[in-house]
């Protein structure tokens, strides 16, 4: 137990390694251009992109990504019952009984509502379990390593907005510093501690650009589509089947999804997305219509007293539930 944890330990630690990179090569690319270039024409937009970039870099990696509420989990209650009963026929009709209360459409392979046994929840849409974070993320689009955190439905604003500011922050540097890489290509810059910065700053950010400009291009994609990465790369399964197109309800709306809908906040890394995570419009209108919980998340909110919204109608009792982590 004692080594476990202790790994566990050295892993968290090492994990916050590409975190640092990160960060030593930001303030070393504000030391160089501030310090050592002292491009005094530039300063100030320089300071806006080195902002932007820092503020979103920050939100993306300490903004929780937003894990399934309460509703989702077993009580105390349904856990004991749920795990006394010997019976497995018993025990999926134990999690049938909760999920008829929950809108959840989204299906395992099988045609099975997903469970996660680690997290003892009933997984929302979209939802997916970590094994880096060890809980189950809401439209979880996938961990980066890069800002030590999982990507998902509270903080996938901000990435996107890195990946911008990030590319922003790049290009506005290699554009302002290539006049002067250009005098130290033909030899005409004076030697100093300048020129090398000079040079490396230009390879830093044409590097950082080529790389960033495919990976934001990938997601500008998938919000066009309102898949996840994890969506791409194996469809969502409904009751008719694997569907990538599933939550796919038109540019604008699958936009208004993450950015909302007052286009003056989409590029401030503020909160603006709809919904809290546990439900999304569906494609097939249809689809959601045979179920009012389905078609309006509000009547399965918490009401003001705390209690759980009543059943509205219940699932085909036939659905059985797939144990998967």
């Amino acid at each position: 137990m004692a080594l476990s944890r202790g790994l566990r330990c050295c892993q968290r630690v090492f994990s916050w390694i590409p975190v640092l990179i990160i960060a030593a090569v930001m303030l070393w690319s504000y030391y160089a251009y501030v310090f050592e270039l002292c491009l005094l024409a530039y300063l100030l937009v320089f300071h806006v992109c080195f902002v932007m970039f820092s503020w979103t870099y920050w939100k993306s990696i300490f903004t929780p990504p937003a894990s399934p509420c309460k509703k989702f989990q077993l009580s105390y209650s349904d856990k004991q019952r749920y795990e006394f009963e010997e019976r497995p026929d018993a025990q999926k009709q134990i999690l049938v009984e909760i999920a008829k209360k929950l809108p959840i459409f989204s299906r395992a392979h099988s045609g099975a509502i997903r469970f996660c046994d680690r997290c003892q929840v009933l997984k929302p849409d979209r939802c997916h379990h970590c094994s880096v974070c060890e809980t189950c993320v809401l439209k979880m689009d996938h961990h980066c390593p890069w800002v030590n955190n999982c990507v998902g439905f509270a903080n996938y604003k901000f990435f996107l907005l890195f990946l911008a500011y990030s590319m922003v922050y790049c290009v506005f540097i290699a554009a302002t510093v290539f006049q002067y890489f250009l005098k130290f290509w033909v030899g005409d810059l004076p030697n100093g501690p300048a020129k090398f910065h000079v040079l490396f700053l230009m390879f830093v950010a044409l590097m950082f650009f080529v790389s960033l400009m495919f990976l934001f291009g990938y997601h500008c994609w998938l919000v066009s589509k309102n898949r996840s990465t994890l969506e791409a790369f194996t469809a969502p399964v409904f009751v008719s089947g694997p569907d990538r197109n599933g939550f796919n309800v038109g540019i604008r709306r699958n936009l208004q999804q993450v950015f909302g809908e007052d286009r003056r906040l989409w590029f401030i890394p503020v909160f603006t997305g709809q919904g809290n995570g546990h439900y999304f419009p569906l494609k097939n209108r249809s689809s959601e219509s045979h179920n009012p919980l389905l078609a309006n998340e509000d009547l399965w909110e918490e009401s003001d007293d705390g209690s759980e919204g009543s059943l509205v109608e219940d699932h085909d009792p036939s659905v059985t539930i797939e144990m998967e982590e």
